[in-house]
C-alpha cells in the first residue's frame, strides 16, 4: 500500500505543479504565453506521463473523483478509497505551496487566483454556480466514462493513459473559461489554500460535482461493462 499511496501524491503532485504552473507561469508570458491551448495540454500531458510512469503501481488515479467514480464501479476497493484521497491531497498541497515558493520568488508578484477553480465573480469568464456545478459534473462524467472504457475488458492494452490524458486536454479547453477547470477535487483543493479566503469558501463546489459526475459515471460503467450472460 505504500508503494502504491506514494504514486498517488507523486502524481497528484505532478498534475498539479505542472498543469497549474503552466497556467502560474507560462500562460500569460509576455509574446511567449502558452494560452488556453497552452495550459490545456500541460494537464493533460501530466496525466499521460504519470499514467505510464506510476500507473501500473496505483492505478494511475491522481484524483479523488476518479478513485471514489472507480468504487462506485465495481473497480476499487473501499477500504483504499481513504488513504488514496488523502495522498492525493496532500500531493496537491505540496505541489501548490512549492509553485507559491517559486512565484514568490519574482518582484511584484502577487497570487491572484494562483490557477484555483471558482463560480460567479471568480469565474474567469463570470458563470454564475448552476453553470459552473453543470459543467463540473458533466465534464467529470465523461472523464470518468472514458477512463473506464479505455481500461475495460476488451479495450486496447497498454494504450488507456493516451486517449485518458486527451480526454483532460478536452476537458480543460471547454472548461477553462468557465471554472479554470477542476474536475478533480485534489488539484483544486491545493492552490485555494493559497489563493485564499473566497476562493477556499468556493471549494465544495469543486469537490461536490466532480464526485457527484464520477459517481453517475461508475455507476453507468459498472452496467455498461460488465460480463454479458452467457445465457443472453
Amino acid at each position: 500500500m505504500t508503494r502504491r499511496l506514494g504514486a498517488e501524491f507523486f502524481g497528484t503532485f505532478w498534475l498539479t505543479f505542472a498543469g497549474c504552473g503552466s497556467a502560474v507561469f507560462a500562460a500569460g508570458f509576455p509574446s511567449l504565453g502558452i494560452g488556453f491551448l497552452g495550459v490545456s495540454l500541460a494537464f493533460g500531458l501530466t496525466v499521460l506521463t504519470m499514467a505510464y510512469a506510476v500507473g501500473h503501481i496505483s492505478g494511475g488515479h491522481f484524483n479523488s473523483a476518479v478513485t471514489i467514480g472507480l468504487w462506485a464501479g465495481g473497480r476499487f476497493k473501499a477500504t483504499d478509497v481513504l488513504p488514496y484521497i488523502l495522498a492525493q491531497v496532500v500531493g496537491a498541497i505540496a505541489a501548490a505551496a512549492l509553485l507559491y515558493l517559486i512565484a514568490s520568488g519574482k518582484p511584484g508578484w502577487v497570487p491572484g487566483s494562483f490557477a484555483a477553480n471558482g463560480y460567479g465573480d471568480l469565474s474567469p469568464g463570470k458563470y454564475n454556480l448552476m453553470s459552473c456545478f453543470l459543467a463540473e459534473t458533466l465534464a467529470t462524467f465523461f472523464f470518468l466514462y472514458v477512463i473506464i472504457g479505455t481500461t475495460s475488458k476488451g479495450a486496447a492494452v497498454g494504450f488507456a493513459g493516451i486517449p485518458i490524458g486527451l480526454c483532460l486536454t478536452l476537458i480543460h479547453l471547454v472548461l477553462i473559461p468557465i471554472t479554470n477547470t477542476s474536475v478533480n477535487p485534489a488539484r483544486s483543493t491545493g492552490p485555494a489554500l493559497f489563493a485564499g479566503g473566497a476562493y477556499i469558501a468556493q471549494l465544495w463546489l469543486f469537490w461536490l460535482a466532480p464526485i457527484l459526475g464520477a459517481v453517475i459515471a461508475g455507476l453507468i460503467g459498472r452496467w455498461q461493462h460488465q460480463a454479458p450472460d452467457a445465457s443472453t
